[in-house]
């Protein structure tokens, strides 16, 4: 068994977790936990390690694959080996441990700073990012550490530091090369020039460096608007624990949907431009975009949701046909 901070002959570190051990070789990740070994790609691990770092443990649970993942309780964090895997739960062979979330974080942030070799970017696509493999060579501390671009008041508004520019770097990506922008008309009051203005959302939104990472574009009390671009597929399988709704702005997105509790395949989902879908609290689902696409995702970001879905108080979905 590797201990903390030992440094294999690839030059990566190993780290600890209460009883999880997490390595790595040149291609691959292992979990250790006291029920054997789990091992998954180490390139999808950190993509998938990334968001969970990212979003905080997100909404409910993140698979990052049908073995390991997290659920948040919001303030502790459940690590999991086969808990949301009927073979494995059935058979008594799941494994879980709660850790305080600043515990956990601190963790796989070192991870995530060790074991991303220089050019590799999780968040990015896998055409505009190096290779995740081979021994340790550098690091990708910027990639890691990506501030997001946030808006005082509407973006490109007067006094707003929130718009994606050329200058700064927000070059419209490949995939979204054919977008024509709109020419945008406004007619304020006298009065009001600072107070009136208008944005183009897609030719913001062609803009965006990362892939599979909804931001928030609009809030009003719980109710979260985030936005998003997506290429390839989900690096998680995120297990719900309240009802999510899609909106799909471009393209298509097809969602593989599987039970929250066992993991068994449920329905695929194909959302076309125009097309919205609501994602229920009892179910696992995962996006697989063939062409970089848009998508708004409306959350619901009521922290009593989650025991109102758990007791059977509120139903899982959102409308009975």
């Amino acid at each position: 068994m590797a201990s903390e901070n030992q440094v294999n002959e690839q030059g990566y570190r190993s780290f600890k977790l209460g009883d999880f051990t997490f390595r790595r070789d040149e291609y691959f990740a292992h979990i250790s936990y006291p029920g054997g070994t789990h091992t998954l790609s180490v390139d999808l691990f950190l993509r998938a390690l990334m968001r969970d770092v990212a979003w905080g443990f997100f909404y409910g649970t993140v698979n990052f694959d049908s073995v390991f993942g997290t659920t948040n309780h919001y303030g502790t964090v459940d690590v999991f080996i086969g808990l949301r895997n009927e073979a494995y739960w059935k058979n008594n062979k799941h494994f879980v441990q709660t850790f305080d979330s600043n515990e956990i974080m601190k963790v796989f942030r070192n991870i995530l700073e060790d074991w991303t070799n220089e050019g590799f970017d999780p968040f990015a696509a896998p055409e505009e990012t190096g290779s995740a493999f081979g021994p340790k060579h550098g690091s990708n501390r910027p990639a890691l550490e990506r501030a997001r671009v946030t808006a005082k008041r509407m973006v490109g508004a007067k006094g707003d530091t929130g718009l994606r520019r050329e200058a700064d770097g927000y070059t419209v990506n490949r995939q979204f090369a054919d977008y024509k922008p709109e020419k945008l008309e406004i007619y304020p009051e006298k009065g009001f020039e600072d107070e009136v203005h208008a944005f183009d959302f897609f030719d913001y939104l062609t803009r965006s460096d990362v892939t599979w990472n909804p931001s928030i574009v609009s809030a009003v009390r719980n109710n979260l608007l985030c936005a998003t671009t997506e290429e390839y597929q989900l690096p998680v399988i995120h297990g719900n624990d309240r009802v999510e709704w899609f909106l799909q702005l471009c393209d298509q997105i097809d969602w593989l949907v599987y039970d929250g509790q066992t993991g068994k395949p449920r329905a695929r989902v194909t959302a076309k431009a125009g097309d919205i879908c609501a994602m229920p609290a009892d179910i696992q689902h995962q996006g697989i975009s063939p062409k970089r696409s848009m998508l708004l995702v409306w959350e619901n970001g009521d922290p009593s949701l989650p025991d109102l879905y758990a007791s059977g108080k509120l139903k899982p979905y959102p409308v009975e046909f």
